[in-house]
């Protein structure tokens, strides 16, 4: 009979938090300054009408892809099940109505759905009003603690990924009909959203030490070391960034979409927090080294804001960008020990990172082929240039290698090793690895970045040691050791 009766109670479900991994106003606002960013400077005008108003102009301004939300599956499995047992579903929420109506309308699950106008913010007591308006007895499904107002007076509570300590006052003031504890990470999402693994790519900055024969010098390693601390803490800082403004396409993407933020396991706001302090504290440790370093940090750091929010939906130009941004860890790396990096350095780096960047689309768009998507979200590609960015990524891998042996020809090459003949074996190798790797991505196993990749590849890492190798016995004398 109790069961009966809890199924014609109505039940109330609140949305941020609890029907999705995510928060509909921080979604709606990262989505509106990527699109339009002097939004952005709008926004706190807005707020001083009050935090409807702000809701109101946000959710008219941007399109929301409720089909890509992070849903939270066990919790709606439930809800299923109580709709078909002839339950009464009421969506409610404080995001905007129109957000709202959009998640209601995709999930076609609710008898109504109610969010926030531009002049009533459905929050708190707002909010219980609105309920009691429609019904004397209800169940309530929520988060946090803002909802204990709405249960108070409810028949039942239904918390929903919430703390011990709010399921506990809840028990106190209702009873309580089921318990979702949704995700529990702990600070593993937190790391994955730092991207620990691109680190990787800044070992680019002991390139100019090692060319520079200093490797001996401990002050020098020194320098570089923390170069390489402060790139990775601001590349941190830009990865999570990029990924709170890359939501819909990120969820699209079949790697992408398990990122802690697409994914729901680290709220956004967590995000919008983090990113700023990691850049604070890489440029508080970067002031320790030459101001040319602190400089090309910040130009790193304004090339991946531009990135970010223009340069990546820019056909070819978003492949040229990456490859820049890999030549500049080179020249930080530079500036660190105060040494100034050849032209041919830069050259070859130029070439080799745009190949290695085209790789990257490469494998976006043949994953986009495969899966009959014509376009890529957010991009300005089509399934149709994959052939083409095949052949522009071996074209600029075969000029990066030319440039190295035209650089192996350089007096100033010939006068800085004494057998720089020797460095004529790195060209096959070279040649080996780079085509390799597009043989991998051709055949559909490379599915990270292509520098990451080859960073953590065996056979890249034995052809990198044997390159190495090389370096150091062109400064052998063989002919003396040979006589």
């Amino acid at each position: 009979m109790a069961d009966t009766h809890k199924h014609q109670t109505p039940l109330f479900v609140d949305l941020d938090g609890t029907l999705i991994h995510s928060d509909l106003l921080l979604e709606s606002f990262l989505d509106l300054i990527k699109r339009h960013f002097l939004c952005l400077f709008l926004a706190p005008f807005w707020l001083l009408r009050g935090k409807a108003w702000l809701k109101y102009q946000i959710a008219s301004r941007v399109e929301l892809r409720a089909d890509l939300l992070p849903y939270n599956n066990e919790f709606l499995d439930y809800l299923r099940e109580q709709k078909a047992q002839g339950r009464k579903l009421i969506l409610i929420s404080a995001s905007s109505d129109r957000l709202v109506q959009s998640v209601a309308a995709h999930l076609a699950l609710f008898d109504l759905a109610i969010g926030s106008d531009d002049k009533v913010n459905c929050s708190g007591t707002r909010k219980l009003a609105r309920i009691l308006e429609l019904h004397e007895e209800f169940t309530y499904a929520g988060d946090g603690n803002i909802d204990l107002q709405v249960w108070k007076e409810a028949k039942a509570a239904i918390p929903v990924n919430a703390s011990e300590s709010l399921k506990h006052q809840a028990a106190i003031i209702t009873s309580i009909e089921r318990e979702f504890d949704g995700k529990r990470g702990g600070v593993r999402p937190y790391l994955k959203a730092l991207r620990l693994h691109q680190w990787l790519k800044n070992t680019l900055v002991f390139l100019p030490l090692v060319l520079a024969h200093q490797i001996d010098n401990p002050e020098l390693i020194w320098q570089a070391a923390v170069a390489f601390v402060c790139f990775g803490l601001c590349a941190s800082s830009v990865y999570i960034l990029n990924d709170l403004l890359d939501l819909p396409s990120d969820r699209q993407h079949r790697s992408k979409c398990n990122r802690p933020f697409a994914a729901g396991d680290v709220p956004l706001i967590h995000g919008l927090l983090i990113s700023p302090a990691l850049l604070i504290v890489a440029f508080t440790i970067a002031l320790t080294l030459p101001t040319a370093f602190v400089i090309i940090l910040a130009l790193y750091y304004l090339c991946t804001g531009l990135y970010s929010f223009v340069l990546k939906r820019i056909m070819l130009v978003d492949v040229i960008m990456l490859a820049a941004l890999y030549t500049l860890r080179i020249i930080s790396g530079a500036a660190a020990i105060s040494v100034v990096p050849s032209f041919w350095l830069l050259a070859f780096s130029m070439f080799l990172f745009f190949s290695l960047a085209v790789v990257k689309r490469y494998t976006e768009l043949d994953y986009l082929r495969s899966a009959g998507i014509e376009q890529s979200e957010g991009r300005g590609y089509y399934a149709q240039d994959l052939s083409m960015m095949a052949i522009f990524g071996a074209a600029s891998a075969f000029l990066s290698v030319m440039v190295f042996a035209l650089y192996i020809n350089n007096d100033e090459t010939r006068n800085q090793y004494v057998t720089p003949e020797v460095l004529w074996l790195i060209c096959p190798l070279l040649l080996y690895m780079i085509t390799r790797i597009w043989l991998l991505a051709a055949r559909g196993q490379i599915e990270e970045d292509p520098i990451v990749f080859a960073l953590k590849d065996r056979v890249s890492q034995a052809v990198t040691l044997v390159c190495g190798a090389m370096l150091w016995l062109a400064n052998i004398d063989w002919r003396a050791v040979v006589l």
